[in-house]
C-alpha cells in the first residue's frame, strides 16, 4: 500500500527529486558523553529535527527533496524510507539495545544503496527526473566487522560516476576517519566540531535546497565557508 501511494504522489507532483538518505550511528557511545551533560544521540535527534523541518519551510525543497534515514549499530534499520518531506515527521532515533550494539558501517551503508536503488526505478517508471543523491555518514567510532570493505569499493565506483555524492562526517575523537575516507573518494571526511549536529544539518538544508532550485545534471558550488561554523579544518 505504502509503494501505491509513493506511485501516485510521484505522478502528482512531478517535480525532479534531490534523495538524500542519512546513515547515523546509534551504537552505545553515541550516548556517553565528552562534552559535559549532553548527549552525542541527544543532540543528533535535535539536528535531524531541524534538517526535516529547514526543509519543509522552503517552497521548493519541500515538495522535492525526499530523506530517507538509516540508523545502525551491529545490524542496520531503515526508519525513514524515502518520501518527501512535507509528508514526513522527524524521526527520533534511540540508542540500540546491548544484544545489538556494534558498529557495522558497511551493512548500514549497503541498506541505504539498496533502497536508494528501488526508489531510483520508481522514478524512472513515472518519469519523474532526480538530482545525483546525497548520502550522508556519520560515526563516532570505528567498524566492529569487515562489511565496509566490500561496500566501500561499491560507493567508490559510484562517487566516480557521479551517481552518488557522499559527506562522511566523524562525532568525536574516536571517530575513524580512515574508514569513513573509503567512501569517499573525492571529498575528505570532516570531523564534527564538538557536538554541533544543528550547525551541520542547517548547512546541509540549505544545501539540498540550493539543489533543488538548479537544474538536474547542473554542477553547484557548496557553501565552504558555511561549513568552517560545524566542522574542524
Amino acid at each position: 500500500m505504502k509503494e501505491k501511494l509513493s506511485y501516485n504522489d510521484l505522478v502528482e507532483n512531478p517535480s525532479p527529486r534531490v534523495p538524500v538518505c542519512l546513515v547515523l550511528d546509534r551504537s552505545s557511545s553515541m550516548s556517553r558523553s565528552s562534552f559535559g551533560s549532553k548527549r552525542p544521540i541527544d543532540e543528533l535527534n535535535e539536528g535531524v529535527k531541524l534538517f526535516f523541518n529547514a526543509l519543509k519551510e522552503d517552497e521548493i525543497a519541500r515538495y522535492s527533496a525526499e530523506v530517507a534515514v538509516v540508523a545502525f549499530a551491529g545490524v542496520p534499520e531503515l526508519i525513514v524510507n524515502f518520501d518527501t518531506v512535507d509528508k514526513v515527521i522527524p524521526p527520533v532515533i534511540d540508542i540500540i539495545d546491548p544484544d545489538h550494539d556494534g558498529t557495522s558501517i558497511g551493512s548500514a551503508v549497503k541498506l541505504a544503496l539498496e533502497n536508494l536503488e528501488v526508489r531510483k526505478e520508481l522514478y524512472k517508471s513515472v518519469g519523474v527526473d532526480y538530482y545525483q543523491p546525497w548520502l550522508v555518514l556519520m560515526t563516532d567510532g570505528q567498524p566492529t566487522d569487515s562489511t565496509h570493505s566490500e561496500v566501500a569499493t561499491r560507493v567508490q565506483e559510484m562517487v566516480r560516476m557521479r551517481k552518488l555524492s557522499v559527506f562522511p562526517i566523524g562525532i568525536g575523537d574516536n571517530a575513524d576517519l580512515n574508514t569513513l575516507r573509503l567512501f569517499s573518494p573525492d571529498r575528505p571526511p570532516l570531523r564534527l566540531k564538538g557536538l554541533n549536529f544543528k550547525g551541520f544539518f542547517e548547512w546541509l538544508s540549505k544545501s539540498v535546497a540550493k539543489v533543488s532550485q538548479s537544474v538536474p545534471g547542473e554542477k553547484i558550488q557548496l557553501d565552504i565557508d558555511g561549513i568552517k561554523g560545524w566542522a574542524e579544518l
